[in-house]
């Protein structure tokens, strides 16, 4: 399995001819097939995928990780620039998704839009899904350890109806090769760990060769803050030491100050993931 970074909020230093955004977005080459998973807040990962040699045209089908601007309103973009691809969301009640802190109220749902574009590109799954051989959506995940302190500042705005944001807009995808799963996490917001869980649960023979995506451990992201404290994220680090996991790699939501913890305990297990670079796994 080949990826490639197409979007994250930093890039390698080398490559200053690639767009960067508080986004995600990551191109997969396995099996024969070509999956973009999560597609950043504009067209930047279409413009940084030319660069990179990724052909997005021939990508087979794109999976959005939650309906957060920043990983869903690149759609857009992806079914101007590919006529062939589904398009896979979760399926979930309509809401708009916004963020508030200290009297600030800001909208950072999917433009909806994009929702009523193309709509036989577009497929809504609640269930485990197997979209091609060994790549599934899982969208029931489990809830045995806490979520990320960070969410606390996200809500659903549902008919004048102001709630703490349930994620019930939020997948997983894992795929299965021969040696081992890769789970893809997207921001994490039901919690990493609980994403993790949620892959042994399913699979339960198999070996995690990487977990990739945003963890979600930052608090307020204007001032890189840490969600929670630096014991509550080394606790995290030691239950990921718990798990048959070869790599994680992380980026976006993560941020650099709990990344830096994390670091610490898991140490070259853990590797950041910026714009424009590829690992192969």
């Amino acid at each position: 399995m080949i990826l490639t970074s197409l979007i994250d909020n930093t890039r390698l230093n080398h490559r200053t001819d690639l767009t960067i955004e508080r986004g995600l977005s990551i191109h997969v080459s396995t099996m024969g097939k070509s999956i973009l998973f999560d597609a950043g807040s504009s067209s930047a990962f279409c413009d940084n995928a030319a660069l990179l040699n990724v052909d997005i045209k021939a990508v087979d089908a794109a999976v959005i990780s939650h309906r957060h601007h920043d990983h869903c309103n690149g759609v857009n973009h992806f079914i101007d620039n590919n006529s062939k691809a589904q398009v896979y969301f979760r399926e979930c009640d309509k809401a708009n998704y916004v963020f508030k802190a200290f009297g600030f109220k800001s909208n950072v749902g999917i433009n909806k839009q994009l929702l009523t574009k193309a709509t036989n590109r577009l497929t809504f799954v609640n269930q485990l899904t197997e979209i091609f051989p060994n790549i599934f959506i899982i969208t029931n995940l489990v809830d045995k350890y806490p979520k990320p302190k960070g969410n606390k500042y996200l809500f659903t705005d549902s008919e004048g109806c102001c709630k703490p944001d349930t994620f019930d807009h939020e997948l997983l995808l894992v795929i299965k090769e021969a040696d081992g799963l890769v789970v893809f996490t997207g921001c994490a917001h039901s919690g990493v760990l609980n994403m993790i869980e949620t892959a042994v649960n399913s699979f339960p023979t198999a070996k995690i060769k990487a977990v990739v995506g945003g963890f979600h451990l930052v608090g307020l992201p204007l001032f890189n803050s840490i969600g929670g404290t630096k014991q509550q994220i080394e606790e995290m680090g030691k239950l990921m030491l718990n798990y048959p996991i070869d790599k994680l790699y992380t980026g976006h939501c993560t941020g650099m100050k709990a990344y830096n913890i994390l670091k610490g305990v898991l140490g070259e297990r853990l590797e950041y993931f910026p714009t424009g670079r590829s690992i192969n796994i």
